[in-house]
């Protein structure tokens, strides 16, 4: 099934599927609509949650905080199964289905349902978060080693085009609500919630089309799937011992994807209720970023070609080191809209490589999906504590511009990380076979 042209941009287009999921309910209008939305009687930010009185905004980052802690925990003993048991497909597809479904009940949201949105928007990142680990699973087992940096780069350009094309039709719906009848801008985002849903379901169809259902352990199998499952991961955790360089890649991407993500979570609050910008200018903004993250991804996987997965990935962290820097000082809308600029020129670029640096840093297997369970659980766990220390240290201190500093922190130490990886610009043998010092 490897190098099979059909089959590697039948399995880009989940990227294409379920992004506009991370852009419209996670980035842009979701965000908006839940700032203008998810407020208490007086119409303060203070909002009651299950007994507990919060502002929004840290609500909105405990509810990601949440999420990827769930599927953290979740993740490893379903991708365990799916391995021992050959059902890969049937896992990605409960999981998008799933989150699809969610992403769609936010078309009630209203203020009188804010807590049930919120329940909604929470399970919706389980679904999207849970799917991607299988999706991951996916690239070792279709695509050859020097494909992995092109194609893992594919996939998130076709995803970051096609989020981009559905969200021009709802900024349309949203700007000119007499063409559709004269409806609310609250319906009209509403609206947007409901397309997230129907178009990840229906693009989704074609990469499970496609898509092998996956490779049933062979030998002799003895008890149930659930306890082969935690077998199955008890073995892959003693083999990723023996791993050095990827033990070492995991804490470095860890600690530099705690700031990635969060930025990505959190950019479109902090314009809103930082720099007071108009709903329309953040969401121009996130198209912004979305339309540079194309040239972005496929330009940094041109430079590991050149300089190796590593260097490209230290270069890529240096610059968000820069852009924290930045977001610190930033007032004014038009100094956002740069940012956001360099923002989406290594998004892509440290996402994509990521992805495709640890598929070249893991043996040769066919428990592809317990191996990137691992790489899952710690890019969820990183999202946990990345939003939570975020959410933290603004309410502790008042002010996100300080929890940007703590970014920088994260950054900086994710770099001196990262220096300790050896980085090749060919791939051919694997990275296991260099001397460790």
């Amino acid at each position: 099934m490897k190098n099979v042209p059909c089959t590697l941009t039948a399995w880009a287009f989940y990227d294409w599927a379920n992004s506009v999921h991370s852009l419209v309910i996670v980035s842009s209008i979701f965000p908006v609509y839940f700032s203008a939305t998810a407020l208490n009687e007086t119409g303060g930010p203070i909002i009651n949650f299950l007994g507990l009185s919060i502002k929004n905004s840290v609500l909105f980052s405990y509810t990601i905080s949440a999420a990827f802690l769930f599927t953290a925990l979740l993740s490893p003993i379903c991708t365990a199964i799916a391995d021992y048991s050959g059902r890969k497909k049937a896992f990605m597809k409960a999981f998008c289905y799933t989150g699809a479904i969610s992403c769609s009940l936010l078309y009630f949201f209203t203020k009188e349902t804010t807590t049930f949105a919120i329940i909604c928007f929470w399970v919706s990142l389980i679904g999207w978060s849970g799917s991607i680990v299988f999706y991951n699973s996916y690239l070792p087992d279709i695509a050859t080693e020097d494909q992995y940096d092109r194609v893992s780069a594919r996939g998130f350009s076709m995803g970051y085009l096609g989020s981009v094309l559905l969200m021009v039709f709802n900024l349309l719906v949203i700007l000119k609500r007499d063409w559709f009848g004269n409806i609310s801008e609250a319906m009209a985002s509403r609206i947007a919630f409901l397309t997230v849903g129907l178009w990840w379901i229906g693009f989704a169809q074609i990469p499970f089309s496609r898509l092998p259902n996956g490779i049933k352990k062979t030998g002799q199998q003895t008890g149930n799937y659930l306890l082969n499952g935690f077998k199955e991961l008890r073995q892959v955790w003693g083999q990723l011992q023996e791993q050095p360089l990827a033990k070492r890649f995991l804490v470095a991407f860890f600690v530099y994807n705690m700031a990635v993500q969060t930025v990505m979570y959190v950019a479109t609050i902090f314009g809103s209720d930082e720099l007071k910008l108009p709903g329309q200018s953040l969401i121009i903004t996130i198209l912004l970023i979305q339309l540079v993250a194309i040239p972005g991804a496929y330009g940094f996987s041109r430079l590991s070609e050149r300089i190796g997965n590593t260097y490209a990935l230290m270069v890529a962290v240096v610059i968000w080191i820069g852009i924290c820097a930045g977001a610190y000082f930033v007032q004014t809308e038009s100094q956002f809209f740069g940012l956001a600029a360099v923002v989406g020129l290594v998004m892509g670029g440290i996402q994509s490589l990521s992805r495709s640096t640890y598929s070249k840093l893991i043996p040769a297997t066919t428990d592809t999906a317990s191996y990137f369970s691992f790489y899952d659980v710690t890019e969820k766990m990183s999202i946990v504590l990345g939003t939570l220390v975020y959410g933290l240290i603004e309410q502790l201190t008042g002010s996100m511009r300080n929890s940007v500093l703590g970014l920088l922190v994260l950054f900086i130490i994710g770099f001196v990380l990262l220096w300790r990886i050896p980085s090749q610009k060919v791939y051919g043998q694997h990275l296991e076979a260099a001397e460790v010092s």
